[in-house]
């Protein structure tokens, strides 16, 4: 394109508010508005309304010292489209020989602006099971889903999962255990606990990660023992066998020819 073209097709608010997220995606601690300014070589003033938009938006966050950062919407819609799908897909496999394997239904749930959301399920192979609809959005604190994906995140980026999460939620007071209940889980590889919503159930999680270590799906079996299969494996043998599968996972996100994460 000769360069009187790309002047004709110029759009510069969309190139300033562009401008703002390259900048912003490249540090680590946030800008204020006057940073903002001088690293691009502009007047403050000239940024006002463009930061103003892309908070109510949901794209930037404001913080202590009035300093603006990223939020996770754009990593959001970025999972929504190939990375996400080619998860999915490459995740169904495993996911079927785990339900064989385990006698129990599996989920795949991601997080996604402001939601834990399953984006891939497999059914117990047998008639009796609990499976839950794909596209269901899920709780990060009540879940083990939930709980996997804070717990193998920054606190930087934990703290603005779960403002997002709650924005459009009711107050919610998250004590000190909650966090250690965390650091227990990063620490022990998984999460293992009773059902907040299904008597009965117990959620075994793993977390599938990407090459950096940071939580990038989390693996969950809402496991039922079997009264009816006495040689189907017990919780503990199937935890162990959600954390294998969640750790092929993570070996396939990892790799050259594996997922994009």
């Amino acid at each position: 394109m000769e360069a009187d073209d790309a002047d004709r097709y110029r759009a510069p608010a969309l190139d300033k508010g562009l401008d703002i997220l390259e900048l912003l995606a490249s540090v680590e601690e946030g800008l204020t508005q006057a940073e903002i300014a001088k690293r691009l070589d502009r007047s403050p003033n000239e940024f006002y309304r463009m930061l103003d938009r892309l908070v109510r938006r949901g794209y930037v966050t404001k913080l202590e010292g009035d300093r603006f950062t990223l939020t996770l919407k754009l990593f959001g819609l970025a999972q929504l489209h190939a990375p996400t799908r080619r998860l999915a897909s490459f995740a169904m496999p495993l996911m079927r020989e785990l339900a064989q394997k385990t006698k129990q239904a599996n989920h795949l749930v991601v997080f996604d602006r402001g939601s834990a959301v399953v984006i891939a399920q497999h059914e117990a192979p047998d008639y009796w099971g609990l499976s839950i609809r794909i596209g269901s959005h899920i709780s990060l604190f009540d879940t083990g889903s939930g709980h996997v994906l804070l717990a193998f995140r920054s606190d930087e980026e934990r703290q603005m999962m779960i403002a997002e999460h709650v924005r459009s939620r009711a107050e919610v007071n998250l004590g000190p255990e909650f966090y250690e209940r965390l650091a227990q889980i990063r620490e022990r590889g998984y999460e293992m606990m009773a059902s907040a919503q299904t008597a009965g159930v117990n959620n075994l999680s793993a977390p599938i990660l990407g090459p950096d270590g940071r939580c990038i799906a989390a693996l969950t079996c809402p496991y039922i023992a079997l009264v009816n299969a006495s040689a189907a494996p017990d919780i503990s043998q199937t935890i162990t066998m959600v954390m294998k599968t969640a750790n092929e996972l993570s070996l396939l996100a990892g790799s050259d020819v594996g997922m994009p994460t």
